[in-house]
C-alpha cells in the first residue's frame, strides 16, 4: 500500500511526510525523465540542422511533422494521463483492484489507437503534409522522416501512455529510467545513421523508432514483473467500456492540449508559408524547440505535483491537497520568469543550439522576443490546468485547453498578419497575447472554484 514505503524502486509515501518533498521527489526524477524525452526530438532536430549544405530546409521539413508527432503524443495522454489521476484517486481509496483495471484498459486503447494511427497515417501522409504547409523542397525531407517514424506509433504510445502509471505508484525513478533508456540510445545512434550511414532524416527517423522500442519494452518489463504494486494482467481480459469512458473523459483535456498544439502548428505553418516562406517555417521549428525546453521544467514540477494532489484528494487529505497547489505555484511562477530572464538576455545562444546560418539567426531573434513576451503567465496555465486534472475535474480541463489554443491563438494566428502590416510577427504574437489571457482565466477560475469545495469538503469531513 502506499502508507509503507516500497523496498524497490524508490517508491515515494503520497500520504506521510513533508508534501514539498514529496512533490520534488516524485518531480525530480519526472524532470529528468521528460528532459530526456525532449532530446528525442530535440536531437534530431539539433543534428539535422547542421547537415551540410541541407540543414535550413531539412528542420523546415521536419518542422511539418510536428502537428503528426503531436497528435500521436494526444493520443498517448489521451489514455495514459488520462487513467493516471483516476488511479492515484483509487489507490488513495484503498482499491487496488479499480487501479489495476483502469491501467490495463488504458493500455488496451493505447496498442488500439497505435495500430490506427499507424496505418491512416502511413495512407494520407503525402496530402496531410501539404496541407500542413509543405513546398516541393521541403516535402521528400518531412516524408522520409515522417513513414518512418510512423512505424513506430504503437512503441511511441506504449513508452508515453504506460508511464504515467509508473509515476502514479511513486515510481518516480523508475519512470525516468524508461525515459533514460531511449534517449541515450537515441543520442548514440543518430550522428551514426544520420551521418556514419548517410541517412539523414532517416537516419533520424529510424534512431527514434528503436530508442521509443526500447523504452516500450523497459515499460512492459517492469508493469508485468514482480517490483510493481499495479500489474497488466492479460488473462481473461475483457474492455471495460465504461472504465474507459471514464479515463477518455479525464484525458481528454490532455488530448485537447496536445491536438490543439497541433492544430497551432499548422495555422503558424501554413500561415508563415505565406508571410515568410520556408525559411520562417525553420524559424518557427527552432522557437518551438526553445519552448519545449523552457517549458520542460515546469511541466514536471506540475506532473510531479498531480499524484500527490489526487491521492491526497482521495484520501480527503485536505490541507495537503492545498500545500502542494500553492507550492506547485510558486515555485512554477519563480521557475518561468527566471528562464523568461535568460531567453530575452541570451536569445541568439539558445537559436545557435540548433542552427548558425545567418539569415534564420537574423530572422530568428526579434521572432524569439515576440513569442516569448510573458512567459511567465504560462505558470498560472499549467498549474491550474493540474488541479483541474489532478481533481477529476474534465470539464474544466479541456474548456480551458481550448480556450488558450483553439479560441485564442489560431485565430490570432490566422489574423494578426493581416493587420497593420506585422507579416509573420503577427503569428508570433498570438502566443503571449494568449498566456496572458487563457493562463489568468484559467487559475482565477481554478481558485474560484476548487477551493471553496476544498474548504467544503475539510469542514463535513466528506467527500464531494
Amino acid at each position: 500500500m502506499a502508507s509503507t514505503p516500497h523496498p524497490h524502486g524508490g517508491q515515494v509515501d503520497f500520504s506521510t511526510g513533508d508534501v514539498r518533498r514529496g512533490i520534488l521527489d516524485v518531480a525530480a526524477p519526472m524532470l529528468v525523465a521528460q528532459v530526456l524525452n525532449l532530446l528525442y526530438n530535440i536531437v534530431d532536430r539539433i543534428y539535422i540542422g547542421k547537415i551540410p549544405g541541407e540543414g535550413t530546409l531539412a528542420l523546415a521539413g521536419l518542422g511539418l511533422c510536428f502537428p503528426l508527432v503531436t497528435l500521436i503524443t494526444a493520443f498517448a495522454n489521451l489514455f495514459g494521463v488520462g487513467g493516471a489521476p483516476l488511479c492515484s484517486i483509487a489507490r488513495g481509496q484503498k482499491d487496488e483492484k479499480t487501479a489495476g483495471k483502469i491501467m490495463t484498459n488504458a493500455y488496451f486503447m493505447l496498442v488500439v489507437c497505435g495500430l490506427v494511427l499507424t496505418v491512416v497515417g502511413l495512407v494520407f501522409h503525402k496530402p496531410v503534409l501539404y496541407l500542413f504547409g509543405a513546398s516541393d523542397d521541403t516535402y521528400r525531407y518531412a516524408a522520409n522522416y515522417l513513414v518512418i517514424y510512423l512505424l513506430g506509433t504503437v512503441f511511441v504510445m506504449t513508452s508515453l501512455g504506460l508511464n504515467p502509471y509508473i509515476n502514479s505508484q511513486g515510481f518516480a525513478r523508475i519512470g525516468m529510467l524508461t525515459v533514460l533508456l531511449g534517449a541515450a540510445a537515441n543520442i548514440v545512434l543518430d550522428p551514426i545513421l544520420i551521418y556514419a550511414c548517410g541517412l539523414g532524416v532517416r537516419g533520424a527517423a529510424i534512431a527514434t523508432v528503436i530508442s521509443q522500442g526500447l523504452s516500450a519494452a523497459w515499460v512492459l518489463r517492469f508493469l508485468t514483473g514482480p517490483k510493481t504494486e499495479l500489474r497488466l494482467v492479460f488473462r481473461g481480459f475483457r474492455p471495460d467500456w465504461a472504465c474507459i469512458r471514464r479515463i477518455t473523459a479525464l484525458g481528454t483535456s490532455s488530448f485537447v492540449m496536445s491536438f490543439t498544439d497541433s492544430l497551432v502548428q499548422v495555422a503558424c505553418n501554413a500561415t508563415l508559408r505565406t508571410f515568410g516562406g520556408d525559411l520562417y517555417i525553420s524559424v518557427m521549428t527552432v522557437i518551438n524547440s526553445v519552448r519545449q525546453i523552457a517549458q520542460t521544467p515546469v511541466m514536471a514540477l506540475t506532473d510531479g505535483a498531480s499524484p500527490v494532489i489526487s491521492y491526497n484528494y482521495g484520501a480527503r487529505n485536505v490541507p495537503r491537497v492545498r500545500k502542494a497547489i500553492r507550492f506547485m505555484t510558486q515555485l512554477g511562477f519563480g521557475y518561468t520568469m527566471l528562464i523568461w530572464g535568460l531567453i530575452s538576455l541570451f536569445p541568439a545562444g539558445f537559436i545557435m543550439i540548433f542552427n548558425h546560418d545567418p539569415d534564420l539567426l537574423a530572422a530568428a531573434v526579434p521572432s524569439l522576443h515576440i513569442y516569448f513576451f510573458g512567459f511567465v503567465m504560462m505558470a498560472f496555465q499549467f498549474s491550474g490546468q493540474s488541479v483541474f486534472k489532478s481533481l477529476n475535474k474534465p470539464r474544466m480541463a479541456i474548456f480551458f485547453s481550448l480556450l488558450r489554443k483553439a479560441i485564442i491563438v489560431v485565430p490570432l494566428t490566422l489574423l494578426l498578419p493581416h493587420i497593420a502590416g506585422l507579416g509573420v510577427n503577427g503569428v508570433f504574437l498570438a502566443e503571449p497575447i494568449s498566456n496572458f489571457i487563457g493562463g489568468l482565466a484559467c487559475y482565477i477560475t481554478m481558485r474560484c472554484t476548487v477551493m471553496p469545495e476544498l474548504k467544503a469538503m475539510e469542514t463535513s469531513g466528506a467527500s464531494r
